[in-house]
């Protein structure tokens, strides 16, 4: 489905009916109510924004770090409704146009638990913390609805007042890999990508 050719109305009809995975945010209508209107609008515009950011990073980045880009976009879409998320990741964010150009950061700490709501993502370490929820919306993909927090400032959640709300599509490239990306972020950039990569467990 296609956030740019479906009405909002639509979408959100097909999302509470929407069959869930275990982990994800039930179907109370909670998303329905929970976005910003200028959030929803943010993804209906999601295809255009996206073609265009990454036309953007590649014209004008270092080769070096439009490779890194290339290999975070590749990858078969793997179903999120059959997939255990909860555990610990490494992420690191891309920064794709407007004066980002196509900036690429280095790898921090994220984790992924099952609170009994559904599954919660938290990026631990870094000057810049997201910390949100998914909810579904397709066999392939979620919506994330979070918020950032800068350094070490108290955590707010999505829509609360005084929050910088985040809001992305995300999506499973691969069995051990995970991948978010934020239409028009409020900062710096067009579009961020967000790669996530599962740690294995530390043997004992």
């Amino acid at each position: 489905m296609s956030f740019s050719r479906t009405p909002a109305l639509a979408f959100l009809a097909l999302l509470v009916l929407s069959a869930l995975p275990s982990g994800a945010a039930r179907a109370d209508g909670a998303i329905v109510s929970l976005l910003t209107a200028q959030d929803k609008a943010r993804l209906q515009r999601f295809d255009a924004t996206r073609a265009a950011a990454i036309s953007a990073a590649k014209s004008t980045g270092a080769p070096a770090d439009v490779a890194v880009l290339d290999r975070a976009l590749s990858g078969a879409l793997l179903s999120v409704r059959d997939a255990d998320l909860t555990g610990d990741w490494r992420c690191r964010t891309l920064k794709l146009g407007k004066s980002a150009g196509l900036v690429v950061y280095g790898w921090f700490r994220c984790r992924i638990v099952d609170d009994g709501a559904g599954w919660r993502l938290d990026k631990l370490t870094g000057s810049q913390r997201v910390s949100g929820r998914f909810y579904d919306d397709a066999g392939t993909r979620m919506i994330f609805a979070g918020a950032l927090s800068l350094a070490d400032e108290p955590r707010k959640a999505y829509g609360k007042p005084g929050a910088r709300n985040q809001v992305a599509f995300a999506v499973r490239p691969g069995p051990a890999r995970l991948r978010l990306e934020f239409p028009e972020p409020e900062f710096e950039s067009a579009f961020d990508v967000m790669e996530l990569e599962r740690v294995p467990p530390a043997r004992k």
